[in-house]
């Protein structure tokens, strides 16, 4: 089963997704799907989110500013059925209480136009172009590179490192197909191989299996195969001399600490 999950809000909805994906980590991969809705600054849109989400059985996350909108949107989902979490406005509301001050409802205060914030749009965007092994030229301008077989969080630890502001290039491995030169001229400190282990990957494979329709019977999800790409895998780990993580059972942020860690301790070395 996979819910759908509107991300509603006045500004660009980053803060409110992040939330999102921080929960669904905690349930099976691919459980849950999110649909990121940014900029509502009318009734109108609101009303048509809530219509939307109800043809949908979708679930509302949100993140708005505006009282009233947010009365609004609360009002709608109870009488139309529709299960909605506001994920600022009790913390507004007690903020103000202690402060004794109203909020100033202001959309993307969060988001000053100052080099920090530009720097981490670059870098969420310098992970989606070299996701997947995709262009083997941006290896070199990576801060750190992903390597590792299919379905082992290459492509969420890449996302969630470029919100740290690094610039994250992944690539995959298959036997069959060999890695880019690049990836062997790179230092070593900069690249970081994931493992996992074969009972793991079985499981999420047959999930993404069935998530596609297809059978779990495939030779993708067979121990036989996962056993042959772990082994590639650990060869090309040995050959370019890189740090190895076991991704088996831990949640992105956990892998992610690691990484950024063993970057502070290359740093002083």
């Amino acid at each position: 089963m996979k819910q759908l999950v509107f991300v509603v809000s006045d500004s660009v909805g980053e803060t409110c997704e992040l939330v999102v994906r921080a929960a669904s980590i905690q349930f099976h991969e691919n459980a849950i799907e999110t649909l990121r809705i940014p900029f509502v600054e009318d009734e109108q849109t609101i009303i048509d989110v809530v219509t939307q989400a109800r043809a949908q059985q979708a679930i509302i996350a949100y993140t708005l500013v505006n009282e009233e909108h947010r009365a609004l949107l609360m009002r709608l989902g109870k009488e139309h059925q529709v299960k909605t979490v506001d994920l600022l406005g009790d913390l507004l509301d007690v903020l103000s209480g202690q402060l004794k001050e109203a909020p100033r409802e202001k959309p993307g205060l969060i988001y000053r136009l100052d080099d920090d914030y530009f720097r981490k749009i670059e870098a969420m965007e310098f992970a989606v172009k070299y996701d997947d092994g995709r262009d083997p030229r941006g290896l070199k301008k990576a801060d750190i590179v992903l390597v590792g077989v299919s379905r082992t969080s290459k492509t969420p630890l890449s996302q969630y490192l470029a919100l740290k502001r690094y610039k994250v290039a992944n690539v995959p491995l298959v036997p069959e197909s060999r890695p880019p030169e690049e990836l062997f001229d790179l230092p070593a400190e900069r690249c970081i191989g994931l493992i996992i282990s074969p009972e793991k990957l079985i499981s999420i494979r047959m999930e993404r299996l069935k998530s596609l329709g297809l059978k779990p019977e495939a030779d993708y999800a067979q121990l036989e195969r996962i056993n042959r790409e772990l082994e590639y895998a650990r060869g090309i780990y040995e050959r370019v001399g890189c740090e190895v993580i076991d991704v088996t059972n831990k949640a992105v942020e956990e892998t992610a600490g690691i990484i950024l860690r063993h970057l502070e301790q290359s740093k002083d070395v």
